[in-house]
């Protein structure tokens, strides 16, 4: 059939709370122009973020009703143990209360000041976990990714080149790990090959660096390959993942993500002293390895969830919600990363708002007229959150002016969508009007979660 329809029947409803324009540029300004510190129920339509809002299953929620909640190795530990092995292959396994968690672990076991960890694109809190304890992060992304709006594939690609170039000028022993995110976030949400990961496993595996799968959207990612990459098409989507783990030597996840639950995550590893290392930090900061700061409820949500994300039905229908709305706003002539990416739609904010500099952060500009004008909820992705106030107070833009829109897992139908393109559209139409903001308070690490700005 040519019309793909949700896998799913809706079985209980959430209200939508609906606001007048008035209400939200009050609860606007009260929230100092910043999205993240509105009250959710100030947003009709939350595409800010598709971590942990997704809606689950009724398997997942009678899975829940199985819980153990035993503090030491609980049946649902088991099944949840059980499944990650069996997806990923890993030898070590560990359970976080969510991905950051798992970042945090591992940066503050396997490096040391001025270590240096490349990826194709270190997303916000990677990078803040690399940095809070002395590290370098760098990204290496693809050539293929500076035309943001052309439609070639696998613009996720780590830049290999560069990567060798990199270990020449500084060394192996300079680099602990490096690190390829799946699919590639910070770049609009953009896949991975496999043939990129095969070879950059063997680049550095040449100059024994380990390798770590940022593994957050590891589905959407195999869904791409089975599509896109010649010889793929006929594999299951757990087969095709299965492989990617194998060309790594550890993982961090946000179950919030492709496990379909949401809270939870988790760390894991082949190499015995890494997880030793591992273990002993997660005691004293998670909780109990066999539960890592989750109840057995949510170990239960995410056994489930983590099979369920790699269900191809699934993810036609994830696929072809996000290119409804890309190719509807590319019809209308608004400026997006093309081709469409796996989790959200990127709109590029400096093609947006033509009359705005990097200064002027037009990704805030364009998030908060969204708002203002359909109470629609998505996050910049531009110099607020990629770029960096220096010592001396100037601004260090960003590569590019992003504003996401993420989709929530099972959440929003077409109707939904269409409310969301008639209020682009609308603010597309009067673009001009969307003016320049400034920072007026910023915190040291992650200052996009609760910075202040105000307009003009």
């Amino acid at each position: 059939m040519r019309t793909i329809i949700e896998p799913f029947r809706i079985k209980m409803t959430e209200a939508l709370p609906m606001t007048t324009r008035a209400r939200r540029a009050e609860r606007l300004a009260a929230a100092h122009y910043n999205l993240f510190l509105l009250d959710a129920d100030d947003v009709t339509i939350d595409l800010l973020t598709d971590s942990g809002t997704g809606a689950m299953s009724d398997r997942q929620w009678a899975a829940m009703m199985q819980g153990d909640e035993s503090y030491a190795g609980s049946r649902s530990w088991r099944r949840f143990e059980a499944t990650v092995r069996d997806i990923t292959g890993f030898t070590h396994i560990f359970p976080t209360h969510q991905g950051r968690a798992a970042e945090r672990i591992l940066a503050a076991t396997r490096l040391k000041p001025s270590d240096i960890v490349p990826n194709n694109s270190h997303f916000d809190t990677t990078r803040a976990n690399i940095e809070y304890v002395g590290g370098r992060a760098i990204d290496l992304p693809s050539p293929k990714s500076r035309d943001i709006h052309s439609d070639e594939r696998f613009k996720g690609d780590m830049d290999l080149g560069a990567l060798a170039r990199l270990i020449e000028r500084e060394g192996a022993r300079a680099i602990p790990f490096c690190m390829i995110t799946a699919t590639n976030n910070a770049g609009g949400g953009q896949p991975v090959s496999l043939r990129n990961m095969r070879e950059a496993k063997a680049l550095l595996a040449a100059h024994g660096i380990p390798l770590v799968l940022d593994a957050c959207r590891f589905a959407e990612n195999a869904y791409f390959i089975q599509q896109w990459e010649e010889g793929q098409a006929e594999r299951p989507l757990l087969d095709i993942a299965r492989e990617m783990f194998s060309l790594c030597d550890g993982a961090t996840m946000s179950a919030k993500k492709d496990g379909l639950a949401n809270i939870g995550g988790f760390l894991a590893c082949n190499d015995d002293r890494w997880a030793e290392e591992f273990r002993n930090l997660l005691i004293l900061t998670e909780g109990f390895p066999t539960y890592g700061g989750l109840a057995g409820r949510d170990l239960e949500a995410i056994a489930v969830g983590l099979m369920e994300a790699l269900e191809e039905e699934y993810q036609r229908y994830r696929h072809a919600t996000v290119d409804y709305l890309a190719s509807r706003l590319i019809a209308r002539g608004v400026p997006i990363v093309r081709p469409a990416g796996g989790h959200a739609v990127f709109l590029d904010a400096a093609g947006f708002c033509p009359h705005l500099s990097p200064a002027d952060f037009p990704g805030v500009g364009l998030v908060d007229a969204l708002y203002l004008e359909g109470g629609v909820r998505g996050v910049e992705l531009g110099s607020v959150m990629f770029g960096r106030r220096e010592t001396d107070g100037t601004e260090t833009p960003a590569p590019r002016e992003l504003v996401r829109l993420a989709f929530p897992r099972r959440v929003y139908t077409q109707s939904h969508f269409d409310y969301v393109i008639e209020t682009i559209e609308t603010v597309f139409a009067d673009r001009a009007a969307i003016p320049p903001y400034r920072i007026l308070w910023q915190a040291p690490f992650l200052r996009h979660f609760t910075a202040r700005f105000a307009p003009g």
